[in-house]
Formats: C-alpha cells, sequence, structure tokens
C-alpha cells in the first residue's frame, strides 16, 4: 500500500516520495480505507478509517477502476492540487489523492496532470532552503532534504520531468548530498534546534515557512554553485582540506539511506535521457561519484558504481576519461585492488563491472599505474582462465581478458602457453555458440561472450599471421609475439576452426537479420581474419562471398536501421567503432579481403557475378562527396579508400572486357576526372591521389583510339602534373632525388607512381592524340630536361618506368620521338644516356 509517512515531530511534514513514485510504477495500490488525515506516528488500524474497500464508498458504477464518485472527487482534488495557494494545500491535495485513489487506478494522462499540477518548484525551493539553512522554513535541514529528494525522485519518473532545465539544475545540489552528505551552515543548525526546544507542535506546513515562494531555476543553480564551491573548497582553500575531513570523519554526514536512494533515483532517470549522460558528465557526476566511492560513503557501492558504469559506458567513455584520469584512475586501482583481494567466488561476479571502468584504448597508456594495474589483473586472470569453469562463468572472465588485451594487446598477459590456451578457450565458446546453437537464438548474455571472444581471436590473428621473431632476439618478451614454430600452428588451427563455425552461422542468416548487430559483429571478425589469411577455407570463404557483398551493400544504400549498430556497437566499446557510424562501415572492413580476393580467379568471377565493382564504385562516390566535404586541414589518409582502389584496379587489370561492357566503370571515370584535379593540391593524400591517378590512367589504357574527351583532358592534365612533382632535380648534375612532398609517403606511393607511368605509356598506345596533350602539358620536356641534368634517378625500377613511358611516346608520336632523340643527342652523361632502350626507339645516329 501506498504509505504516506509522518514524523514523530511536531514540526514534521508528510514526505510524499512513496506517493508519487508507487502512483508512477503502479506496484502498490493505495485504498482510500488505509488512511486518515490525521498527523500520528501509529499507523492508522482499519477500524479507525470510514468508507468501504473502494476508498471512496462503493456507490455508483465503476468506469476504469473508480466509481463515479471517486472520479469526481479526484477531479476536484486535481482541482485543489492545480490551484494550491501554498505549500500546505498542495501536500494536502496529494495525501486526499492518496487516499481516494490506487495506484493501479490512474491512467498516465491522469498522472501527468498530478506531476504538472505539483511541479519541481515545490522540490527545489526545499533543496535551496535546506542547503542554505533558512531560520524561517519551520523545519529541520534534514526534513526539507528528505521531502525535496523525495519529492524530485517521484517526478524524474516522468521523462518530460526528468529532463526540464529545473530539475537539471538541481543535479549539482544532489551530487553534493551524495559526496559529503546534508551540508548545513552548523550554527544555523544548533540555532535551530535550541528554538525549537519547548515549542507546541503545529503540524501545518506554511508556504512562507518552508521557503521563498518565488524560487526559481536560477536560484537553484546559484545554490549548487555555492555548495560545490564549499564542497571543493576546505578551510585553508584547498580540495586536499575538504578530502582529508570527510575522510577522517565519514560517519558525521550523517546521510540517510532513504536520502541517497532518491538522489540515485534522480540522477539514473536523467541518465537514462537521450542526452542525460552528458547532463551529468558537464555537472560534475564523474568527479562526485568517484569521491563518493572513495570516502565509502551511503549506497556510492550498490548505486553510485552502477550510475558511474553508466556514465562510462559508450561514446561518453574517451570524454570522461581525458577529463577526469585521475579520478577514474584511482576508483580502478581501487577497484582492482579489491578484485585481487576477494575471493574467488565473489571475482566472477566482479569481471563485469570491472571491465566497465577500464580506460579507452590509448588513454593514459603510458601510466605506470595503469600498467602495474593491468598487470596484477592478469596474473589473477591467469589461473581463472585454467580452471574448469562452466559457460556462464567463463563468459566475464574472457571479456575481462579481452578488455585487457585492448590497452596493452599480448605484452603484459602471460607466457606463450597461456596465451594459446587464452585463444583456445576463446575459440571453443564461439564454436559452442554458434555451432550448437539451437534455432540461431543467442541470449545477449551469450553475445556478448562471444563478442569478446571474437576480439581475443582478433589480437591472435594480428600476432600469429605476423612475421615470426626468433626468442633469442626477444629474450625480454614473454607473450605470444615469442610463440614456436608449433605453437603459431595450433594458435592458427583454432582459429581456423572457429572462423569455420562464423562461417556457418553467417550462412544462416536471412536478409532480415541484416541490422542485427550480434551480425555485423560475426561478420566483423570474420573479415578480420579475411584480411590476414585467404588462402584457408578457400571454398567456404567462395561460398560466402555472396553473402558479404550483399550484407555490405544493404548497409552501404542505407536498406536496413543503422543507429541500432551504431548504439550497439559504441556500447560494446568496439575500437574506432565509438566514432559516428554510417552505412560504409561494413564495406570498410571487407575491403582489404575483397583486395586480396579480386586477384584470384576464382573468388573473382564470383565477385563479378554479384555486381562487386558497382559496390565499390558506389563506395568511393560516398567516400569522396564526404571527404569533399572537410576542409583541408581536417582532411586526412583514408586507407579504405585507397584499398576500394587497389580491389578496382585488380579488376581493371585482370578483367578489360569487363571493364569496358560495364557501365559502373563509366561513372569511376567520371569521379576520378573530379577528383583529381582537387586531390592533387591535398599533400596529406598523397597516396590516394596516386591511388586515383593509377586507377584512372589504367582504364585508360583500354580505351580504343578517338578523340580526348572533356573529361578525360582534365583528369590527364592533373595526372601529368602529379606524376611531374614525384621527383626532384634541383641537385643536378647529381642524382635526382624523391622530391620533399613524395619523401614521406614514396614507400606506399612509389609503385604506383610506376604503375602510372607504364599505364601513361599504354594510353599513348591506345589513344595516340593523347601524346599531343603530354606535349602541350610540358611534361615530356621537363622530365628530358631532368634526365639530362642529373646523373641518375632514385633507383632501377624507377628509371625503368619512365623508360618504358618515353618509349611509349617515341612510337605513338614522331614529333616526340624528335624530341627525345634531339635531347638523347646532346645528353652523353646524363641520366637519359643510360637508357639504352629508348635509343633504340629514337635511332639516334
Amino acid at each position: 500500500m501506498v504509505d504516506f509517512l509522518f514524523s514523530c515531530s511536531s514540526r514534521c511534514v508528510v514526505s510524499c516520495c512513496p506517493l508519487l513514485s508507487k502512483l508512477v510504477t503502479g506496484v502498490i495500490m493505495a485504498d482510500s480505507a488505509d488512511f486518515t488525515p490525521t498527523v500520528n506516528s501509529q499507523s492508522p488500524g482499519k477500524e479507525e478509517q470510514g468508507g468501504g474497500e473502494g476508498g471512496g464508498g462503493s456507490e455508483g458504477d465503476v468506469k476504469g477502476g473508480l466509481t463515479d464518485a471517486q472520479r469526481g472527487v479526484l477531479e476536484r482534488c486535481v482541482h485543489a492540487l492545480k490551484h494550491a495557494k501554498n505549500d500546505s494545500q498542495t501536500l494536502a491535495a496529494l495525501l486526499l489523492i492518496s487516499r481516494l485513489c490506487p495506484a493501479s487506478e490512474l491512467d498516465k494522462p491522469m498522472l501527468r496532470r498530478i506531476f504538472e499540477a505539483v511541479g519541481l518548484n515545490l522540490p527545489a525551493r526545499l533543496l535551496v532552503t535546506a542547503v542554505r539553512g533558512d531560520e524561517n522554513s519551520g523545519l529541520p535541514p534534514n526534513e526539507l532534504l528528505s521531502l525535496g529528494t523525495a519529492l524530485l525522485a517521484a517526478l524524474s519518473t516522468e521523462p518530460d520531468m526528468a529532463s526540464s532545465p529545473q530539475l537539471l539544475a538541481t543535479v549539482p545540489l544532489l551530487l553534493g548530498i551524495l559526496v559529503n552528505g546534508p551540508v548545513f551552515t552548523q550554527q544555523k543548525q544548533e540555532a535551530r534546534e535550541q528554538h525549537q526546544v519547548g515549542q507546541s507542535p503545529d503540524g501545518e506546513v506554511q508556504s512562507a515557512n518552508i521557503s521563498n515562494p518565488d524560487c526559481n531555476p536560477a536560484s537553484v543553480a546559484q545554490s549548487a554553485e555555492e555548495t560545490e564551491s564549499s564542497k571543493q573548497k576546505g578551510d585553508d582553500g584547498s580540495e586536499a582540506s575538504r578530502v582529508s575531513t570527510s575522510q577522517e570523519n565519514p560517519p558525521s554526514s550523517s546521510l540517510d539511506a532513504a536520502l541517497a536512494a532518491d538522489c540515485y533515483l534522480v540522477l539514473t532517470a536523467v541518465c537514462a535521457l537521450p542526452r542525460g549522460p552528458e547532463q551529468l558528465l558537464s555537472r560534475g557526476a564523474i568527479s562526485a561519484l568517484c569521491q563518493a566511492v572513495e570516502l565509502k560513503q551511503t549506497l556510492s557501492h550498490e548505486k553510485g558504481l552502477a550510475l558511474l558504469g553508466l556514465l562510462l559506458s559508450g561514446k561518453n567513455k574517451d570524454k570522461a576519461w581525458s577529463k577526469h584520469t585521475p579520478e577514474l584512475l584511482s576508483l580502478l586501482v581501487r577497484l582492482s585492488k579489491d578484485f585481487c583481494e576477494s575471493t574467488d567466488e565473489t571475482r566472477l561476479g566482479m569481471c563485469g563491472q570491472l571491465a566497465q571502468f577500464l580506460p579507452p584504448a590509448g588513454v593514459a597508456a603510458e601510466s605506470e599505474e595503469l600498467k602495474a594495474v593491468v598487470g596484477r589483473l592478469w596474473e589473477v586472470l591467469r589461473p581463472m582462465v585454467q580452471a574448469k569453469l562452466t559457460p556462464r562463468h567463463i563468459g566475464p572472465i574472457l571479456v575481462l581478458s579481452a578488455c585487457l588485451l585492448d590497452l596493452y594487446g599480448w605484452e603484459m598477459a602471460g607466457p606463450p602457453k597461456f596465451c594459446c590456451l587464452l585463444v583456445n578457450r576463446a575459440c571453443v565458446e564461439v564454436r559452442m555458440g554458434l555451432e550448437e546453437l539451437p534455432g540461431n537464438d543467442l541470449t545477449p548474455e551469450v553475445q556478448h561472450t562471444i563478442t569478446g571472444c571474437y576480439r581475443i581471436m582478433e589480437a591472435a590473428i594480428e600476432q600469429a599471421c605476423s612475421p615470426g621473431v626468433p626468442q633469442a632476439a626477444a629474450p625480454s618478451q614473454s607473450s605470444i609475439s615469442t610463440l614456436s614454430l608449433q605453437q603459431s600452428r595450433q594458435v592458427l588451427g583454432v582459429l581456423e576452426e572457429a572462423f569455420s563455425g562464423l562461417m556457418y552461422f553467417l550462412q544462416q542468416v536471412e536478409p532480415s537479420r541484416y541490422g542485427d548487430p550480434f551480425v555485423f559483429a560475426t561478420f566483423r571478425s570474420l573479415c578480420s581474419w579475411l584480411a590476414e589469411e585467404t588462402s584457408c577455407l578457400k571454398e567456404e570463404v567462395t561460398r560466402l562471398l555472396p553473402f558479404l557483398i550483399n550484407y555490405t551493400r544493404s548497409h552501404l544504400q542505407g536498406g536496413i536501421l543503422e543507429q541500432s549498430l551504431a548504439d550497439w556497437m559504441v556500447k560494446m566499446s568496439i575500437g574506432e567503432d565509438r566514432g559516428a557510424w554510417t552505412g560504409r562501415e561494413a564495406l570498410r572492413y571487407l575491403l582489404p579481403a575483397l583486395c586480396h580476393l579480386s586477384a584470384e580467379e576464382g573468388p573473382r568471377k564470383v565477385l563479378l557475378d554479384v555486381d562487386t565493382p558497382a559496390l565499390l564504385v558506389d563506395f568511393l562516390s560516398q567516400s569522396w562527396t564526404f571527404l569533399r566535404g572537410k576542409t583541408s586541414a581536417a582532411s586526412t589518409r583514408d586507407p579504405s579508400m585507397e584499398t576500394a582502389c587497389s580491389a578496382l584496379l585488380n579488376f581493371t587489370v585482370t578483367e578489360p572486357e569487363r571493364v569496358r561492357k560495364d557501365l559502373c566503370f563509366r561513372s569511376l571515370e567520371v569521379l576520378l576526372s573530379e577528383a583529381l584535379p582537387l586531390l592533387v593540391n591535398k599533400p596529406r593524400l598523397l597516396v590516394l591521389t596516386a591511388n586515383c591517378c593509377t586507377l584512372g590512367l589504367m582504364i585508360g589504357r583500354l580505351k580504343e583510339g578517338g578523340s580526348v574527351e572533356a573529361g578525360q583532358r582534365r583528369f590527364l592534365s592533373s595526372a601529368l602534373r602529379f606524376l611531374r612533382s614525384a621527383l626532384d632535380s634541383s641537385s643536378s648534375p647529381g642524382p635526382v632525388k624523391v622530391s620533399l612532398s613524395w619523401e614521406d609517403s614514396w614507400d606506399d606511393a612509389a609503385e604506383l607512381w610506376r604503375l602510372s607511368l607504364q599505364a601513361l605509356g599504354g594510353c599513348a598506345h591506345a589513344q595516340p592524340s593523347i601524346t599531343t596533350l603530354i606535349r602541350e602539358e610540358g611534361w615530356l620536356r621537363h622530365m628530358l630536361a631532368m634526365l639530362h641534368q642529373c646523373s641518375a634517378l632514385p633507383d632501377q625500377l624507377t628509371q625503368e618506368a619512365l623508360e618504358e613511358a618515353l618509349c611509349a611516346l617515341a612510337e605513338r608520336c614522331p614529333v616526340c620521338k624528335q624530341e627525345i632523340g634531339d635531347m638523347m643527342t646532346r645528353s652523353r652523361e646524363g641520366a637519359l644516356s643510360k637508357m639504352k632502350k629508348l635509343k633504340k626507339s629514337v635511332v639516334v645516329k
């Protein structure tokens, strides 16, 4: 039953939290027969309470759970509530409503009317009056706080109320209460107690005596700031003074459990709002909650840690850790110490909680304190991983292990034998979950465990598929990086079996489940395997390609709801997936595998059957639109666009007839002719520029005769300007050097530059009219002058590529041949004189 609680003190007021909160939840029903309007410390018995079980008489027809008589009285009570002239009338109207109606019989519109009638001014005034220690309130500050927080807790169950500026303005006050307990001016409290001695009881609560009725959110915020300021500085103005005082006398706060519960209820309601976590973060929730836990305040471990866990999950984790690193690191040290000192059974329950409080990868990575924490956690986890545990118990352990791997990889995990065991256990859990799955239905807990196992598998792939490091060469290392050949084969073997299970699972996925976040996690993990290893399970991979392409196409074309995936990936805290989600993400993960598979005949035929080139062109188009909208300063290298160009280049080289006929390659030419003139002016995107230049020239060499179109002319002009910028001849007569703008990217762009030169020669063979443009752009004159002045090129491969392009020009253009011959006649010692094949082409006498 809804209980209106009365204090024994003559100055006590009715606590309204049980009424409002239980009206909202409808958990406990209130009968009018259960209450009497008497302020008494004893709960009234039924013999004192008139009326039948209906609480308002049994006459009249029942409509919606209330009789006509009850409904009429309820309307009058709501009217009285809305037009109350003081706080006493407001509380009285609430009391009558609680006596009249069971909570379960009040519909949502009526509850909403009651909430709106009560409003937030009353609880806000109560909190401000309590904190300021107003002597004219007529009530002890403790009672005012209790009543104010109780009302706020009840009202916060309504989302519109929880998001109102008035309620948000009270957040700093509530946080201050949770950290320091009820903070009042001690002198005022003592004076109040002395003043109350000997006074006659007076049960009525007057509005003017509670607080200023003109109190507004601004005053609440001001009071909150004053309170926060008082919390942050001790008598000497230092924060340390305040902390030490609280630590010396933690019980002096006298924080009542009910009061603390109400505060946490309000904060949790705010956190549940769409922008709730940001609202709490901006109001100092992280620091306050960390301090409450540090001081072991009432309910700080039961509810404070849970609220902190919510604030540290999802997209706010990076922001919180970057802003509050010392506080959160101190909290992590405390929690990890509790974890390490707990019994085995307790640790199993703490794994999931502890994972929430680990920092995101890259934050505080150099902290010796964090490294020490991770080291201690691994020491405790090793015997737990080695123990015989049920799937329900091993799951949280594997998830925590995955989180630790996200921080420092295998460096601190342990000896190679343990690392192999960890990978093996993760693979076993994956196979058990995916291959023996009845009805393809996974519980959220199992999905969470398998997702953690995926991360362990991905970390193992990165190490196991990388070039081995001899153990003798790295004696200080003790992790998976020092696996023996036999151990590496064992790891790859269990990984192969696990990824076979992933492919089996994905084969069963229907298009209706493409929006399932767990399907995406499985897809993502498989892509990490395919990016490193496409030779294993070749037949299974080839059979799965239609699904992989159709799945990525559905995402890219916006055929499924993306927000659910974005929210889930943020919640899972999967590396870069905390950023903004777009439909391109799915294909980004598959691109490295497509780059490998498009170079192999069997998989390439399947990829062509499902129109993969068109998908890649669509991806490039969307990515270019996004990139073009960025400022030059914000433009950074995009490996996914580079990889997409590489895959398309494979198709262009191996499937010339398809390129000539497929309309998507015409669209690609248009895109490249638009993009390249802009990219050549973005030095940070030089590798992408080289990819676009090479791809466009490779397509151009497949054309047959005809004049140069406007778009092609624009592209070739930019390509020639880009290619000539790679080499610097300013050091002549010495050797040619790679230009400064290319130097940092030369390792990645050199091969593309050489391919572009070969393709340029192919374009000259296919369309001789291009040679005129090459001459007009000054490219030929520039290259000949450079080769004449300098003694050598950077390397033999560069010389061969440039010589091939010049030979093609000499063969297809008599004017070019004459210019080259004249320059070679004058160059007897320069780099040009070393090109023997070119000499034969121009027949120098």
